[in-house]
Parts: C-alpha cells; sequence; structure tokens
C-alpha cells in the first residue's frame, strides 16, 4: 500500500483529496497545524479510517517538516498548506510568503534528502496570471502577480520547477484555477454569496455586501479537482499543468445563478459602488418555499471588499493536461453553484 502525505489536510482540497485517495487504496498522512480550537471539521468522517493518520505539523517549521517526512517515507506528497486567502495576503504578507512560498522550499529540500523518489504536487494557482488582458491562459502565458498571494506561489512555482530540473525530483506544478464547494471557507466570495443568501432567506440579513462584481473567474468543483491531482501523478510525466473548466463566470452571474436556485430571480441596476441587485420576480419553484419580497435590494456594494490591485479575468486553457492524463471535469457551473446553495439553505 502507497502512502500519501498531506500538507494542509484540513482545508476543503485535503479533505477531497484524503477522501480519494482512501478511495484508491492509498495510506494518507494529514498533517494539520496545532490549534487551540478544533478545526478538523472537514475530516471528521475520516478520523476512524484505519488507513487515515492526522500528524500535528507545520510548514514554517523546518524541524516538523523534516520528522514527518523522515517518519513516514511517503511516496506521495501533495503541499497544499497555503495562506490562501489573496485578500488577507495584502494584510499579512510576510506570513502568506512565509508559508506559501518558504514553507513550499522546506518541503522540497526535505524531499531531496529524505526521499528523493517521492512523487511531489505543488498547488500552485491561477493568480499567478494577474488577469489583465483576458483570453484563456496556458502553460506558456506570462505570469503577471498581483498580491503577496500570487507572488509567493510564484516563487514556490519556480521552486519547483528548479527541483525538478536540477535534482531530478518528480516534482508536478498544478496551476489550478478557481473551484469551490460546500467546504469552502465562508471568507471566499463564491461560499459568501452562498451563506448570506441563506440568511437572507432566513430574515438574518438584508443584503449581501460584495466587491468587485465584474470579476470573472473559471470555476469548477473542488472534487473535480482534487481528482486532478492524483491523476496528475498517477499518468503524467513531472511538468507543470493548467487545470481549470474552460468556461468563465463573473460574480454578478454566481449571484444571479445562486438566487434563482431558490426561486428568487434578481437583476442589477447601476454602475460601480451604486449598483445593486435587487429581486424582479418569483420563479415557479426552487429548493424552498421562502421568498424574499420583489424590489428589495439583496446585493450591494461596498469598498471595504476591494483589493489594493484587482485581478479582473481569470479564464483556463487545459489542453495540455487533458491530453497528457485523459480528466476531464465532471461538474458544470451550473450544478456546482447548486450543490453549494443547497448545502447552505439546507
Amino acid at each position: 500500500m502507497k502512502t500519501a502525505l498531506i500538507f494542509g489536510v484540513t482545508g476543503q482540497d485535503g479533505s477531497y483529496l484524503s477522501e480519494l485517495l482512501l478511495k484508491n487504496d492509498f495510506r494518507v498522512i494529514g498533517v494539520k497545524r496545532r490549534s487551540s480550537s478544533i478545526n478538523t471539521m472537514r475530516i471528521t468522517n475520516l478520523l476512524n479510517h484505519p488507513n487515515f493518520e492526522v500528524v500535528h505539523g507545520d510548514v514554517t517549521d523546518t524541524s516538523s517538516v523534516y520528522s514527518i517526512i523522515s517518519k513516514y517515507s511517503p511516496d506521495h506528497i501533495y503541499n497544499l498548506a497555503a495562506q490562501s486567502h489573496v485578500g488577507v495576503s495584502f494584510n499579512e504578507p510576510e506570513y502568506t510568503s512565509q508559508v506559501d512560498g518558504i514553507g513550499t522550499l522546506r518541503i522540497l529540500e526535505a524531499s531531496k534528502t529524505l526521499v528523493p523518489e517521492v512523487k511531489f504536487y505543488q498547488a500552485s494557482t491561477s493568480e499567478l496570471y494577474g488577469g489583465l488582458g483576458g483570453g484563456s491562459l496556458n502553460e506558456s502565458t506570462p505570469f503577471n502577480p498581483r498580491s503577496p498571494y500570487a507572488a509567493a506561489k510564484l516563487y514556490a512555482y519556480y521552486l519547483v520547477k528548479q527541483y525538478r530540473e536540477g535534482y531530478g525530483l518528480m516534482a508536478y506544478n498544478g496551476i489550478l484555477f478557481n473551484h469551490e464547494s460546500p467546504r469552502r471557507g465562508e471568507n471566499f466570495v463564491s461560499r459568501k454569496i452562498t451563506t448570506e443568501l441563506s440568511n437572507l432567506l432566513n430574515g438574518s440579513v438584508e443584503s449581501i455586501y460584495l466587491g468587485n462584481l465584474n470579476s470573472v473567474r473559471d470555476w469548477g468543483h473542488a472534487k473535480d479537482y482534487v481528482e486532478a491531482m492524483m491523476v496528475m501523478l498517477k499518468n503524467c510525466q513531472p511538468d507543470d499543468f493548467v487545470v481549470s473548466t474552460g468556461n468563465c463566470y463573473s460574480v454578478r452571474d454566481f449571484c444571479k445563478e445562486s438566487f434563482a436556485i431558490t426561486g428568487n430571480l434578481i437583476e442589477f441596476q447601476g454602475e460601480g459602488l451604486q449598483e445593486i441587485g435587487r429581486v424582479v420576480a418569483h420563479g415557479e419553484s426552487g429548493i424552498t418555499n421562502k421568498r424574499i419580497p420583489i424590489g428589495q435590494n439583496v446585493i450591494k456594494v461596498s469598498p471595504k471588499y476591494f483589493r489594493p490591485l484587482d485581478v479582473p479575468h481569470l479564464l483556463g486553457d487545459s489542453s495540455k493536461f487533458k491530453k497528457a492524463s485523459g480528466w476531464e471535469p465532471k461538474y458544470s457551473f451550473s450544478e456546482l453553484v447548486y450543490e453549494m446553495v443547497e448545502n447552505d439553505v439546507n
């Protein structure tokens, strides 16, 4: 039985990847930071699995990284550990760099020294591109990071290439575009929309406050993307691969889709900070019988949620990865949003 070591096991991707690897006969060792509060909610269903183990460690601590890799001698390492919120990285740039950049260096150096035959997966990101030019982005598109998060991830990306080309480490960069699920953190815009929509239906809030409604993203389901991680290490030679759906939608589109699922139809009026989303009609059906009054302003724009530098448009081209692996996403945008809304409304 092969052993997979996952740094960042308690996150959205770590939990789905653990479930998938266990189904594929891997022993899974998940690394989590020590915390005074319980932060294993996403993996509670796995804690009693005979082939699943959680250990404490931190990618900002060299000794713990070396100790864990030395103890378990894994066949696969997945580095999903990150300060992954772009907005937070502007307020905590040093911490973001330590985790997302130097943390990757610590794992790579330990892997090279202790388990040189390991297959190493690095969770890279579409934020590397900056998204200023529009169009479809692939492995040959120039990078233009526009946040401390993206800059730290770019450093990690090039480290992976250097350890692969310089030391022969079987190291992969998965340049993943946005991927969501009911397990997404509530401070990310997709989940904020679906959780606040449920609060609107319950009457506990009157409006959802968002930032740039014009931001366009290539949104996929986290289940599809963790499958891509596993398939990449199984079917592909070490390389850099874009993982995306090839379709993109704006934050405004995500809002309209979410509300329609509940039988509340909204339209947008105005521009900039004055733009609002208003309920204009009720659909004949929805996943709930609760209806928001027609005319209520349910989406408002707040300057609080704008970033110093914005990434306006991210659309991925996964043709290289699909050809090399045979991977295809299973979830459509509508199916993804439906699952998230249904989860939060229920």
